[in-house]
């Protein structure tokens, strides 16, 4: 007895590290198995995008090329018979124009719904929110016969002026507005700063976080719709990268490196956005999504 209390006495707490690192491993035994998951068909991909046509059929699967080459990539971009150049050019521009057009609409309305009191704000509201839970596909045939009849079909405007309404940006705006003490619009008000003063000079760079957490979102969405873009155009020099990869994914066009380029070339931007402003997502989404009253 005397023995045993002795050894308990004496006996050391484990270091602060190891029971740290105790308490993350079960983590880290979840998410890495899923990671390599993930990893794994990205990884062929940009195999395959480097791969000579011929040996893109070989079995075992290689990850590493034997005889890397950039020649899907060069026939690709320019001696191949699809305008894929235009593709990339449409894909960046309409997704540019949304997310400016959805960054200044969505924090107008957003300011207007977190700072202005004016007759029935909260049920126009909810009303807002609401139109989260419907479906795209209700409002399809409605947005088509719209842009039918303006005559926007195959252009431009189809594809960035229908994305400029999204509640998603005002609800998350309107959260992190919210949080802004008001003694900075009152501070304004009393110099003779107007309302849009006020959004302009004082709302929207304190909202940095939150603005660029929106334009990524809404930017990898705009960039990575297929549905939309593929009922709105018909000529081939108008289509977006995704809908491109459609065709080269058909049966006309069988040639694998080459399918694996386009797709390469349309996901790295979407790589790099997450690898360069992951701590501004997850800030955006804390901050934006958790901190409303």
């Amino acid at each position: 007895m005397r023995t045993t209390a002795l050894a308990k006495t004496t006996a050391r707490p484990w270091p602060r590290w190891l029971r740290r690192a105790l308490q993350i491993l079960p983590l880290y035994v979840i998410l890495v198995p899923a990671a390599i998951t993930t990893l794994i068909p990205i990884a062929y991909m940009y195999s395959l995008a480097f791969t000579p046509e011929a040996q893109t059929l070989r079995w075992p699967i290689r990850y590493i090329p034997e005889n890397p080459t950039l020649d899907n990539f060069r026939r690709l971009l320019f001696e191949w018979e699809l305008p894929v150049l235009r593709w990339l050019f449409n894909s960046v521009f309409v997704s540019t124009s949304v997310t400016l057009l959805v960054l200044f609409i969505a924090s107008l309305t957003a300011y207007a719904f977190a700072r202005l009191e004016f007759p029935g704000r909260e049920p126009l509201f909810i009303a807002v929110l609401t139109t989260m839970m419907i479906p795209g596909q209700v409002t399809l045939i409605p947005t088509f016969i719209i842009m039918r009849e303006l005559g926007w079909l195959d252009t431009y405007h189809a594809l960035i002026w229908p994305a400029g309404a999204q509640a998603f940006g005002v609800f998350m705006l309107r959260q992190f507005f919210q949080t802004i003490p008001r003694e900075l619009e009152e501070a304004a008000i009393i110099d003779g700063c107007s309302k849009f003063r006020i959004y302009w000079n004082i709302i929207v760079p304190l909202s940095r976080s939150a603005m660029v957490a929106l334009a990524i979102f809404t930017f990898l969405g705009s960039w990575n719709d297929l549905f939309w873009p593929l009922i709105a155009l018909n000529s081939a020099e108008m289509r977006t990268l995704p809908v491109g990869l459609t065709i080269l994914n058909s049966e006309a066009y069988t040639q694998r490196g080459l399918t694996m380029a386009a797709a390469a070339l349309t996901t790295t931007p979407v790589l790099l956005l997450y690898a360069v402003f992951q701590r501004q997502i997850v800030q955006g989404v804390m901050v934006s999504g958790l901190a409303g009253r």
